[in-house]
């Protein structure tokens, strides 16, 4: 049901949603950084589906509880529902509607457990299999069998009889005479029967006989119903909860999709670029199984961000505030931004998350507005360092002036290799410089820039671990052959990736089972700002051997072999892989 209210309201609004990002910045970086390298781009989905975990465990102890003691139940909902309240209202841009998913939510639970409580108890005795036949016992009292035997005594007429308190009426022997005699009889047509105590015969011996204790019975019945726990109709009513919450987050999802995505993308027309980008050269791509191809199609570009859920962003409502140490505050629409003289270039973009070897590295041709004619509008003021960037979704990133303002491609991009702007990828508008990290450089969704200064504001990742600073560590990666994989004997080909944007790459080097460093071929390239293809051949003999890789970018610094993790400002050393050739 919350996810339902959300689909409307906004799906950043629903509770599930927003504890995920709180706990996602509560979270120390080395786990964050765990995460990342366990689960790659499926982090988010490891996150949300634990979080639904840890919820129906809590609803489940929640309704073990409430069979007992109905109050914890709906105190349960109520804890639940401060958390889910305290994580919205704590987001960056929460409004006072954001609150209703969780309020209807909590509101719906509680129902729903109050429902499912009096359908568990609205089964009676009538609903429960007929009596077994009766016998009568001593003292004018029926006994009916109940499921397992078991004699329950049925009051016929009169009081009970207390042990000693009164003398039998006159006529008792002549009875009880009587009725030992018939019970002998039926025994001996009907045999030996058991009882939860033993043996009939040996119960009513005892009773007639007055030789030991008379057995209680298991189940005395007084006359009413008795209200009994139903399974069925508890677990019919389970199942109807479940159909209708499934129907209602589907619906919600859709909504929500609906929203944020109907005659947004679809309804942009991209203008001509005012300064194309220049053919891709010939030789960019050498084409070679298995290597990366030059530029990444947007279905395989990598996304790593802090958005549990991709922010919906309508382009007719979007706008681009720029604020702080600036002459002019600018605010511009996307209508606005379009009319602007529009640049393409060729940019490879990095994640600071990425291994050596890693794969959160991709290349595009973006199309946008430059940041610097941008800000030069609003008239940077010359103390001004930082350009502190938000999303729609909150998430903060600081880039420095000096590295938009010096002439490079940095954009705020509307396309990506020639379509709209994916929503993955930040529809209607993103952050796209050369030479930086994606955590100082990329913020997606962008929606706010305040000029400030590094020693006065921090960004998102700084407080927590990782570098102000971000440039791109000169980098290179080997994709032909792959780790642990077999080859035959014979020629082979070793071919790969480097990057060290916005210098440029200008050697690539190979060496086997720490051999001689061998100079591979690379490929062309438009500009400093994209990865490099290169390749060299190699004749693989019989064994398993080891492949290393380095790159020299186009300053003369060559990567170094000393490993170091990506935080805090991005991993360093060289990439290898084991192969077998057989």
């Amino acid at each position: 049901m919350a996810q339902l209210v959300a689909g409307v309201v906004g799906p950043t609004t629903f509770p599930v949603v927003a504890v995920g990002d709180a706990t996602v910045d509560l979270t120390p970086a080395p786990v964050k950084d765990f995460a990342i390298r366990t689960f790659g781009e499926n982090d988010k989905a490891v996150l949300l589906g634990g979080v639904l975990v840890v919820l129906a465990a809590v609803a489940a102890l929640i309704g073990l509880l409430s069979r007992r003691l109905p109050a914890a139940g709906y105190l349960g909902f109520v804890l639940f529902g401060v958390i889910g309240v305290l994580a919205v209202v704590t987001r960056p841009d929460a409004g006072a509607l954001d609150v209703v998913p969780t309020v209807v939510g909590v509101a719906a639970g509680a129902w729903a457990l109050g429902w499912l409580l009096r359908r568990a108890a609205g089964g009676t005795a009538s609903h429960m299999p007929a009596a077994a036949p009766s016998e009568r016992g001593p003292h004018g009292a029926t006994y009916e069998r109940g499921s397992h035997g078991a004699p329950a005594e049925r009051a016929l007429s009169g009081a009970p009889q207390q042990d000693g308190a009164a003398q039998e009426p006159e006529g008792a022997d002549e009875r009880q005479g009587a009725d030992e005699r018939e019970g002998a009889e039926e025994r001996e047509g009907a045999g030996q029967r058991e009882t939860v105590g033993g043996s009939e015969g040996e119960a009513d011996a005892g009773a007639l006989g007055g030789r030991g204790a008379v057995e209680r019975p298991a189940v005395m019945r007084a006359g009413g119903e008795v209200a009994v726990f139903d399974r069925r109709r508890l677990l019919t009513g389970v199942a109807g909860g479940v159909v209708v919450a499934g129907a209602g987050a589907v619906l919600g999802s859709r909504l929500g999709a609906r929203q944020a995505v109907d005659a947004a993308r679809g309804g942009v027309t991209l203008p001509r670029a005012a300064t194309p980008a220049k053919p891709l050269p010939a030789g960019a791509d050498l084409r070679i199984g298995g290597l990366s191809p030059f530029v990444t199609p947007n279905k395989d570009f990598y996304r790593v961000d802090t958005a549990l859920v991709v922010p919906q962003v309508d382009p007719a409502e979007w706008t681009l505030r720029i604020h702080g140490m600036v002459d002019r505050p600018v605010e511009l629409t996307f209508a606005d931004l379009l009319k602007l003289p529009l640049t393409e270039a060729d940019v490879t973009l990095t994640c600071v998350s990425n291994e050596v070897g890693g794969p959160y590295v991709g290349n595009a041709r973006w199309l946008g507005a430059r940041m610097a004619d941008v800000l030069r509008s609003a008239g940077l003021r010359a103390d001004a360092d930082m350009l502190l960037s938000t999303s729609a979704d909150g998430f903060t990133c600081g880039t420095p002036v000096d590295v938009v303002m010096d002439g490079r491609d940095a954009l705020f991009a509307v396309a990506m290799n020639g379509e709209v702007l994916p929503v993955d990828h930040g529809f209607p508008v993103r952050q796209v410089v050369p030479g930086l990290y994606g955590y100082v450089s990329a913020t997606k969704w962008v929606v706010d820039i305040k000029v400030t200064r590094f020693d006065r504001d921090q960004a998102y990742w700084t407080p927590r671990g990782w570098s102000a600073m971000g440039p791109i560590k000169t980098q290179s990666r080997i994709d032909v052959p792959r780790q642990g994989g077999s080859l035959k004997a014979g020629p082979a080909t070793i071919a790969g990736v480097a990057w060290a944007q916005h210098t440029g790459v200008d050697a690539v080097e190979v060496r086997v089972d720490r051999g001689q460093w061998r100079e591979a071929r690379l490929a062309e390239v438009p500009g400093p700002d994209t990865w490099r293809q290169w390749a060299i051949d190699w004749a693989a003999t019989p064994g398993e051997h080891t492949i290393e890789v380095r790159a020299t970018d186009a300053s003369g610094r060559t990567q170094t072999e000393q490993p170091a993790p990506p935080a805090p400002d991005g991993a360093s050393g060289w990439h290898a892989v084991t192969v077998q050739v057989a």
